[in-house]
């Protein structure tokens, strides 16, 4: 359905996630007419023969839970406090303090500042990444998960890579008990998963603990440092709101729970497609609303 060498045209149903060129294991183009109807009666809005080769399904913007997804985790997922305890992430408000990761990849404690996009009501599609010990971390294809690095003179050492991008035989940073350490742990599988609520928050360090496994807060471009670096005239509005105004949190929460994308995101998402090369932006990167 979505190829990463660019065999379909840039705006092609097939990177929005609402399109399938199906065909049988045999290539009898005598089933063909069976496999058609079969895909009209699974709920298809389109299906045509494309080619002698395949045919063609698609569905309405409407349809998909994948189209343009951003990058986001459920709102049911659960953040990992300061203090210990644990939030959903639909949860959040300005004032809690999360576990993130340091630049040496050591837990430490962080402000969280806002959403960068928020649709509560919203059902995407969701990449569940399964660890060997069990956590499981849901994420939308063009969020960026820290993994470690390839090679043994790199072992420990983090990396940040599409969800999207991620296999069995990675290695994610899981939170350890005791001393709450960060951990490598092999992916066990990779499964989609539609669920509701779809919400990116951001932390003044750029990364938080979802569901015990150590995240960015960034998507798009898969480059951390980039993203983390792009968003600093943000952090310095809420390091600076916090001395000018530092009851006022009213105002900030608010704000925070504003729905849709950030404006500040948003800007950024458009500078992005004028300056960079289009192969370097997540052909998901973008949310769009679901209906």
């Amino acid at each position: 359905g979505w190829d990463e060498d660019g065999h379909h045209f840039e705006e092609s149903l097939h990177y929005e996630g609402r399109a399938v060129d199906i065909t049988t294991s045999d290539r009898d183009k005598s089933k063909y007419g069976t496999l058609s109807r079969l895909a009209v009666e699974a709920g298809f809005d389109w299906v045509y023969y494309e080619s002698k080769a395949h045919i063609h399904c698609s569905v309405k913007a409407e349809n998909s839970v994948a189209a343009k997804s951003g990058g986001c985790f459920p709102g049911s997922a659960s953040v990992s406090l300061a203090d210990g305890g644990r939030k959903y992430v639909r949860d959040l408000a300005p004032g809690d303090r999360v576990l993130a990761a340091d630049e040496r990849g050591a837990l430490t404690a962080t402000d969280f500042i806002t959403f960068l996009d928020a649709e509560p009501a919203a059902t995407r599609l969701f990449y569940v990444i399964e660890t060997e010990s069990g956590e499981r971390l849901a994420l939308t294809a063009a969020h960026l998960l820290f993994v470690e690095s390839n090679g043994t003179e790199a072992r420990g050492h983090m990396t940040a890579v599409y969800a999207s991008t991620v296999t069995a035989g990675h290695k994610v940073f899981v939170v350890r008990e005791p001393g709450d350490v960060l951990a490598p742990v092999t992916v066990k599988r990779i499964y989609l998963q539609a669920r509701e609520g779809s919400f990116a928050p951001l932390t003044a360090r750029g990364s938080l603990v979802v569901d015990h496994v150590l995240a960015s807060c960034y998507a798009v471009v898969e480059d951390h440092e980039l993203a983390h670096w792009a968003f600093a005239p943000v952090r310095f509005a809420h390091w600076l709101s916090g001395l000018l105004r530092p009851r006022e949190k009213g105002a900030a929460a608010a704000a925070a729970r504003a729905d849709g994308v950030h404006w500040y995101s948003d800007v950024l998402y458009r500078l992005g497609t004028w300056v960079l090369d289009g192969r370097a932006m997540h052909p998901l990167g973008v949310s769009r609303p679901s209906s």
